[in-house]
């Protein structure tokens, strides 16, 4: 049976994370599958990698020779991606912007126009992505750049740039009890039944249930993949969820009540790319995402 990329991916991150539960995470996959995948690739090879133990795993003989191998086949097929998906977008001069939630704040308008004075020529396609995949697309190769909330996961080989920073509020349903205040403090929240976004988003998940804020974890009471999930539940009355400032005017609706969280840390919107895409056309995208963000702000 053929070895597969995503086979030594698995491997690869289990050999360097010297567990199942942190490779998983860095992954976006659940545990399970991957020490099925594993097991699986051990059998394709009939070989033991992994000498597995209650604090964590260490390479076999056999694992410590596939290590440095399969390192360089996946550095030589993610070299060959990138030249495949440059070539292919230089080619079509077009690159596909990824998004969680509603860019507005006239950035769209604006980075395209003023993308087409830097790069005439080139256009780009908007592309939203579910909250279950926390690189906005990027890992997958679906898209080329995003602007997206962060923080993103770390050892996934994205790069970010701040474009914007905003206060975090709290969408609440209409007949809330906190709903006729101006403003309320996240102690007034701390109780809350939360929309959460789902496990797979990683530490995006904790940041918008504010977990760094708390004592003690909070009471999830759903889970929506998108926005407009998360607006239905807390309008039924499921619970509520926090949200940047800008968002509280772009997803406004006459059933949700938003209102400003004090003392909460602010949000960040960012632009996006993967660390070793150094085309131009990305740079450029890049560029100006931030001047585009910077003008509007000021």
């Amino acid at each position: 049976m053929d070895v597969h990329l995503r086979d030594l991916r698995y491997f690869v991150a289990v050999a360097e994370e010297l567990g199942f539960t942190r490779a998983a995470a860095r992954l976006f996959v659940s545990q399970p599958a991957l020490s099925k995948q594993i097991r699986q690739l051990e059998g394709s090879l009939r070989a033991e990698l992994f000498v597995r133990g209650h604090r964590g795993v260490t390479l076999t003989a056999a694992g410590e020779a596939l290590l440095p191998a399969a390192r360089r086949m996946l550095a030589e097929w993610d070299t060959t991606l990138a030249e495949v998906r440059s070539a292919a977008a230089t080619e079509r001069r077009t690159l596909a912007v990824g998004f969680h939630t509603r860019m507005a704040r006239g950035l769209v308008p604006a980075i395209t126009a003023s993308l087409h004075e830097r790069i005439p020529g080139w256009r780009l396609l908007f592309r939203q992505v579910g909250w279950d995949d926390p690189a906005v697309g990027l890992a997958g190769g679906g898209v080329d750049v995003a602007v997206a909330w962060l923080p993103v996961p770390s050892g996934a080989g994205l790069s970010t740039r701040t474009i914007a920073t905003e206060d975090r509020w709290v969408a609440l349903p209409v007949g809330h009890r906190l709903a006729g205040r101006p403003a309320v403090r996240f102690a007034d929240l701390h109780d809350e039944p939360f929309v959460a976004l789902p496990a797979s988003a990683g530490p995006m998940r904790d940041f918008w249930l504010a977990t760094d804020q708390r004592t003690t974890p909070p009471r999830i009471a759903a889970e929506a993949t998108t926005a407009d999930e998360s607006f239905e539940a807390v309008a039924a009355g499921v619970g509520v969820v926090l949200l940047a400032a800008g968002n509280a005017e772009i997803y406004r609706r006459d059933d949700v009540v938003h209102r400003p969280v004090v003392d909460l840390p602010p949000s960040e919107l960012a632009v996006i790319w993967r660390t070793g895409d150094r085309r131009s056309a990305v740079r450029a995208v890049v560029d100006t995402c931030f001047r585009c963000a910077t003008t509007a702000a000021s």
